[in-house]
């Protein structure tokens, strides 16, 4: 566990999420070694036409999934006062059945623990630890779902335009630059290594080859934050027919669980805590 020092740094800073595509440690530094002569850089390309068509054909194909259920361990730079760089993470296990439900389950790497549930009616959010609840009725679909959530409650959700379903008309708009760096042997399935940029962000992604062109790496640089913080997501576990029970998507408060409302701005006890700042 964190002591409560490093539990005010983190607290401090906001997380950085996604925004490229639609949604955190120990005390002690390990000595690197010399690392080995570095691989030739990717050439650039304002828009190579093979690495477009393998990141919009991976983007229509999430886009377009009825189903889907995926885990995402990320990991993201809070950047001190002094300039070091912490790295806090998270685990996101995430299931979608569109049109109209999602599930998040979220574990960060202090222990802390969360749920996020959309049910076609309304967004439920639970934080474990305090066991508090807030629940905001907004009929609609997925899509929906995730607009409200990032622009009208604030909340930082990674990944959240990689689920959308205008992800690759987002994407197409976005990207200024792409480039192919290589293809990737050191996953369990050979991946395609894309370099992406655009006006905020510079991202890599690793999209695996054959008939399941999901992404499966994603590293983000905020070029214009500053100290350029980094983001960086593995995505496994990936399911496009997952068995998720019905009752999945509705929220049961636990005994002695307290119903507060959502605050947007501020952080404070009793109520759901909104990052600011993020980059949805």
């Amino acid at each position: 566990m964190l002591s409560s020092e490093w539990k005010t740094i983190r607290r401090g800073v906001p997380a950085l999420a996604v925004a490229a595509v639609l949604l955190l440690g120990g005390t002690a530094l390990a000595q690197a070694a010399a690392p080995a002569a570095a691989p030739p850089a990717a050439t650039t390309v304002a828009q190579d036409p093979e690495a477009k068509a393998i990141l919009l054909t991976m983007a229509n194909f999430v886009a377009k999934a009825p189903a889907f259920s995926v885990t995402v361990r990320s990991g993201y730079d809070a950047i001190q006062a002094d300039g070091q760089y912490i790295e806090f993470g998270e685990k996101r296990q995430i299931a979608i059945q569109r049109p109209d439900r999602v599930r998040v389950e979220v574990q960060r790497s202090d222990g802390d623990r969360g749920l996020i549930l959309f049910d076609g009616k309304g967004v439920t959010v639970f934080k474990a630890d305090d066991n508090v609840y807030a629940r905001a009725e907004k009929p609609g679909t997925v899509d929906d779902a995730l607009v409200y959530l990032v622009r009208d409650l604030q909340m930082t959700i990674p990944m959240a335009r990689m689920f959308h379903t205008g992800f690759p008309q987002q994407m197409e708009k976005m990207l200024t630059a792409v480039s192919y760096v290589e293809e990737d042997a050191l996953f369990d399935v050979p991946t395609d290594h894309l370099a992406v940029r655009s006006a905020e962000v510079d991202m890599q992604i690793w999209v695996a080859q054959g008939e399941q062109p999901l992404p499966r790496r994603v590293i983000l640089t905020y070029k214009n934050a500053p100290g350029q913080p980094q983001y960086r997501a593995d995505l496994s576990d990936w399911n496009l027919s997952p068995r998720v029970a019905a009752d999945s998507f509705t929220f049961t408060p636990p005994a002695g669980a307290e119903q507060i409302p959502f605050v947007v701005p501020a952080r404070q006890k009793g109520s759901i805590p909104v990052q600011k700042g993020g980059k949805p």
